[in-house]
């Protein structure tokens, strides 16, 4: 990162003034309705504590204002943006989900079009129901012996600008769950010289250009605007976020207006105080603990790397497309030989040794290693993950039938017999924002279920959002326009979207993630035997 006053980094402006007042004597006839935890339920405070109730406060004066700061939280965003690299800083308390809208609205008008990857967070789709802007999709890079997409390659992006000038914006996601970064300086050079800015989905990488072993951060690269959850890999309170802004690109005031339609207007200072605190701990002691967090990292990878089975995502394919770098405090395992889903295997780990993963997908595992980590953690990872592979554990019960479901389910996959009937043909303008190149999956072969093709786009998903709507059977649906925005979660990357044609693909997918073990967020029925579509 550029460099800071190392002096001025000592202060924590918003902390301090927290800490403050906390040991005043006050009587409040403010919000919030507990008053500093004196009407909290009794079992609440067992679990808490008491001070947590004591600084959780409103916006005093003593305390600024989120929406119009002039005090400590304009001093504790400063200093946050000289440790980032930003020229200028923005807290968020609604997680980066409201960064990443906010960036959308900011610099789409409705019917403006922005360049994005399919595998985006669901967020960003959130950002075109409410901007009204148009996507043009382009494929990230599918990787076939790991059966996950990675980033963008930038000629993909310089395509899509090419056939469609008029774009006002590019925005990807760098690094994606797994960890994998994309060529962001590229994109930034490419998205530079047609006049657009590069908005870049970080929220996995907040901890990035603090140490030489890890990738530089997206501003380094050259992006203009860069949303990060701090509470990810960093330190702060969970939902704790900032959003990043560099060079003239983006119309800042009209940035903090899109900010204050997704915020809430109660922000939390608790989450506020621990943004200011992450950034001091960073600036301070930033290069040290990352040193610590990628010598576990790098042990876990070495050791895991050796247990027969299992195969860690390696940096060694960094350089391929789609594949710049990795963040080595990223650990994707492969699971998928032992003969269980990464769900099955998270279950075991989870009950049966308290190994907890941050993402189970289909055949592999993905761990974060971070600054709270220690070296009983990677044992305790390591001997989990030798356990595992030892096969010395029984699936049972609701595990076993539905890994015995799994195995139906692929078949019938395999063998469907929905029938994509009566399709509309799709018009321009959306049909021409199928992304380029579709993807040309391996043969399906278990465990492998590759992302199904991307559907096509017969309406801007905000018109699908707010047109009238029906609920029908999932086998009716196929050929209809999806009302809903359905989505594994995590990591949250968008099957269908309001807007896109279900396909007999798409249904069979989500369905077998679903038996699986995955979440599916977005859909009213979360039995996927109905879905909701336009009419």
């Amino acid at each position: 990162m550029s460099k800071w006053n190392a002096i001025a980094q000592q202060a924590t402006p918003l902390l301090t003034a927290l800490q403050h007042y906390v040991t005043r004597s006050t009587a409040a006839f403010h919000t919030p309705g507990h008053q500093r935890g004196r009407g909290v339920d009794p079992a609440l405070r067992v679990l808490l504590g008491d001070r947590v109730f004591l600084a959780d406060l409103p916006e005093l004066p003593e305390l600024d204002n989120l929406f119009a700061p002039s005090g400590v939280i304009q001093q504790a965003q400063d200093l946050a943006a000289q440790v980032f690299g930003g020229e200028k800083t923005w807290f968020l308390t609604n997680g980066s989900t409201s960064g990443v809208v906010a960036a959308i609205l900011a610099t789409c008008n409705p019917g403006e079009k922005i360049i994005l990857p399919r595998n985006v967070h669901q967020s960003a789709i959130s950002g075109l129901i409410l901007s009204g802007a148009i996507p043009v999709f382009v494929n990230p890079e599918y990787d076939a012996d790991l059966d996950i997409p990675h980033s963008v390659p930038p000629a993909e992006i310089a395509q899509a600008l090419a056939h469609h000038p008029d774009t006002k914006a590019v925005l990807i996601v760098s690094p994606t769950y797994y960890g994998v970064c994309g060529d962001i300086a590229a994109i930034a050079q490419i998205a530079h010289q047609h006049g657009i800015p590069l908005l870049v989905d970080e929220a996995h990488g907040a901890h990035f250009g603090f140490h030489p072993e890890l990738p530089i951060s997206a501003l380094q690269a050259g992006a203009d605007l860069a949303v990060q959850s701090t509470h990810k890999t960093l330190s702060a309170l969970t939902q704790a976020a900032m959003l990043h802004v560099q060079g003239q690109r983006i119309e800042r005031d009209r940035l903090t207006k899109a900010l204050a339609l997704v915020q809430s207007t109660s922000p939390n200072y608790l989450l506020l105080a621990s943004l200011d605190a992450a950034r001091h701990q960073l600036a301070t002691q930033g290069k040290e603990l990352m040193a610590k967090t990628l010598k576990l990292a790098n042990e876990a990878r070495s050791r895991i790397a050796q247990i027969p089975g299992l195969t860690v995502l390696s940096p060694h394919k960094a350089g391929t497309p789609g594949f710049f770098n990795l963040d080595l405090t990223r650990l994707t395992v492969t699971v998928s030989s032992l003969g269980i889903t990464g769900f099955t295997a998270d279950e075991l780990l989870n009950q049966h040794l308290g190994v907890v993963a941050e993402l189970p997908t289909l055949q592999h595992l993905t761990f974060i290693i971070s600054l709270g980590n220690a070296e009983a953690d990677i044992e305790q990872l390591v001997r989990g993950l030798e356990w595992l592979a030892g096969g010395s554990w029984e699936v049972r019960g609701e595990e076993s039938k539905r890994d015995e479901e799994d195995g139906n389910d692929r078949e019938n996959l395999q063998t469907s017999n929905f029938k994509l009937q009566n399709a509309p043909t799709p018009q321009f303008p959306f049909s021409s924002l199928l992304p380029l190149h579709p993807p040309t999956p391996p043969p399906l072969h278990p465990p492998h279920l590759p992302y199904p093709p991307s559907p096509i786009p017969l309406s801007s998903p905000r018109e699908a959002f707010f047109a009238q709507t029906e609920v029908i059977t999932a086998e009716q649906a196929i050929g209809c326009v999806s009302a809903e925005l359905i989505c594994p979660y995590p990591p949250g990357v968008p099957v269908l979207i309001p807007g896109e044609v279900i396909t007999a693909e798409a249904i069979a997918y989500l369905r077998r993630v679903l038996i699986a073990g995955s979440i599916i967020s977005g859909c009213a029925d979360p039995t996927l035997e109905t879905l909701s579509v336009v009419k």
